[in-house]
């Protein structure tokens, strides 16, 4: 069984095992409470990333099934805010605690200390998870197509945009390029192998041409709102894992993606914070010289 198989499989127990704690009814109680009585302003991690020059989704992230314990004692209500502070565009926080040292309470504990929109990051193959999404503070779920059906995604980003939330659809091969319609949010090309979590940035630029391509043909298809053939209305396209340099966001950048998740590079620092605070000024400097 690959890493993939064994962390779905433990996911669809969490969850039943969750729903026999706290039903789905009861979370969607919750939600409708919070919607209708405490509407929090969602925060559009597509139009941060769009509008920003660097881009960057920083990752609060502890351990991973590969490398075990990244920063073990990582805290949640400080790296996410000094995340904030070094000029990230987006937070992504990972959810899931066996494989990855992560918990929903990491969600509560930063979202009243940034204002940047927060990625929860997880296996999500249910509603249920939405729900907690929604109620924890989240603005952006995370899809995984290797997780799911297109059938299974379509319902999920119809369920998350019922919520408010944003959805980062993540794909890892031409495969899965047919989960791509304009009902998603933003479409993540993940460089990191989810059956052996072997890394290789190259994964995106393999990708890009048939991604733009898909993309483009679905300019003219209505979206689920019925509108069509507005660019804003395309997906944004994100890199993930594997960014080490900032000469590859520029690269990145030319190949056509505007955002870029990196966790691992900035937590295995003793301050995540100034690490990324000194990856952007390496973008910046980069950018400046092919300038001249």
């Amino acid at each position: 069984m690959d890493i993939l198989s064994e962390i779905t499989d433990h996911k669809r127990i969490e969850v039943e095992l969750q729903k026999q704690a706290v039903s789905p009814e009861q979370l969607r109680e919750q939600v409708r409470d919070l919607m209708e009585n405490s509407p929090a302003p969602r925060r559009s991690m597509k139009r941060a990333l769009a509008s920003s020059p660097a881009g960057i989704i920083a990752e609060f992230k502890r351990r991973s099934p590969s490398k075990g314990w990244i920063y073990e004692t990582a805290k949640a209500d400080e790296i996410p805010a000094a995340y904030e502070a070094a000029g990230a565009s987006a937070i992504s926080i990972l959810t899931d605690e066996k494989f990855f040292g992560g918990s929903l309470r990491d969600i509560r504990t930063a979202r009243p200390l940034v204002d940047i929109p927060i990625l929860r990051k997880d296996f999500i193959i249910d509603e249920y998870q939405l729900l907690q999404a929604r109620i924890a503070g989240a603005d952006a779920v995370l899809l995984i197509a290797a997780c799911l059906t297109q059938e299974e995604c379509a319902d999920l980003t119809a369920r998350a945009h019922a919520l408010g939330l944003e959805v980062l659809l993540e794909i890892h091969s031409p495969r899965e390029l047919a989960y791509i319609s304009k009902d998603v949010d933003m479409v993540g090309v993940n460089n990191r192998n989810l059956g052996t979590f072997v890394t290789d940035v190259e994964n995106s630029f393999r990708i890009a041409g048939q991604l733009r391509q898909t993309i483009a043909g679905v300019r003219n298809v209505p979206d689920a709102q019925g509108s069509s053939d507005n660019p804003r209305n395309l997906p944004l396209l994100v890199s993930e894992s594997g960014i080490s340099h900032p000469e590859t966001i520029c690269r990145l950048r030319t190949a056509g993606f505007r955002g870029f998740l990196i966790g691992e590079t900035f937590m295995k620092t003793p301050q995540p914070g100034d690490a990324l605070k000194g990856f952007i000024q390496g973008i910046e400097e980069t950018e400046a010289q092919k300038s001249l």
